[in-house]
């Protein structure tokens, strides 16, 4: 079926389908296959470089698992810090006051223009110099200052260019029953954007959770990418370790993307978060302090 986005492929466009289909399979097949030579001449698929995943379960609980749940704890808290402090500068960008709106966006541009992982070694230099801070504790708070000053940047970005994507009918709407600008954006807006800006934002928690292994690689936390090292160190198997290391991350990173696919059929389900257009009741309630909320 043909849309606005779409048309319906003919035969011609069909059969260009199929052939470049064949031919990705056929050079993914090639790269496959030369990949696993290359190992197989260097000694990298010879059992014992396996088989301690299976065999040894400290290789899991010594490392991997360790190394998991620092990497899920670093994750965790920036996740935690950088959504709300995200939402809140992505309001602020939409401010009517330039007072707000001005300095607001400096500070969104500036964190958004450092590299994360400079972000994390001034956090570590100031740890150092100015904070009392534990060496043991000070890699973690390191990696959580950079992932936060920098995916709350970002996720300002997506906030305010999800509240923009709605039609501006309903902003108008709004305004003409006497809703001020805070009861819009919070009881209108934001309820309808979130199922707009949801993938987005889970792409942007999808890097914060895979970023934590800069801090592993320069910092020294005992993150899950860092455990390649200890693991290599005792069962001199490199490239099986990374190649289980990237498993676990994409076991993770898939588990994360699938609650947010259920979690936005919820929200598409929901009336505020269906972004369908508020009726003019709905948003007179909101105004009053009716049954579908109070005024802000």
């Amino acid at each position: 079926m043909s849309s606005v986005l779409y048309d319906t492929p003919g035969p011609r466009a069909k059969a260009r389908n199929w052939i470049y289909s064949g031919v990705f399979v056929a050079l993914f097949a090639l790269a496959a296959w030369w990949a696993l030579s290359l190992m197989a001449e260097k000694g990298q698929l010879e059992a014992d470089k396996w088989t301690p995943f299976v065999t040894d379960s400290r290789v899991w609980t010594t490392f991997l698992i360790p190394g998991l749940l620092e990497t899920l704890r670093a994750a965790a808290i920036a996740m935690v810090i950088a959504i709300p402090l995200g939402a809140l500068l992505g309001i602020g960008r939409l401010s009517d006051h330039s007072w707000v709106r001005v300095p607001v966006g400096a500070v969104v541009e500036f964190f958004r223009a450092i590299p994360v992982l400079m972000l994390m070694l001034f956090g570590f230099s100031l740890y150092v110099q100015f904070a009392d801070v534990s060496s043991d504790l000070r890699p973690l708070y390191a990696v959580i200052t950079g992932l936060v000053l920098y995916n709350a940047a970002v996720i300002a970005e997506i906030v305010r260019a999800g509240v923009l994507s709605l039609p501006s009918g309903q902003t108008d709407a709004a305004k003409a029953i006497g809703m001020r600008k805070g009861q819009i954006m919070v009881h209108v807006l934001i309820p309808q954007a979130v199922t707009a800006m949801l993938p987005a934002l889970v792409s942007q928690l999808v890097v914060i959770l895979k970023d934590t292994a800069l801090g592993g690689s320069l910092l020294g936390l005992g993150e899950l990418l860092s455990m390649n090292r200890q693991i290599s160190a005792n069962y001199s198997n490199t490239i099986a370790t990374l190649v289980v290391i990237a498993l676990i991350y994409i076991v993770v990173n898939f588990g994360l993307t699938t609650f947010a696919s259920w979690l936005e059929g919820r929200l598409r389900k929901s009336k505020k978060g269906s972004g369908a257009v508020v009726g003019v009741a709905e948003v007179s309630d909101l105004a009053t302090g009716g049954n579908s909320g109070g005024a802000a």
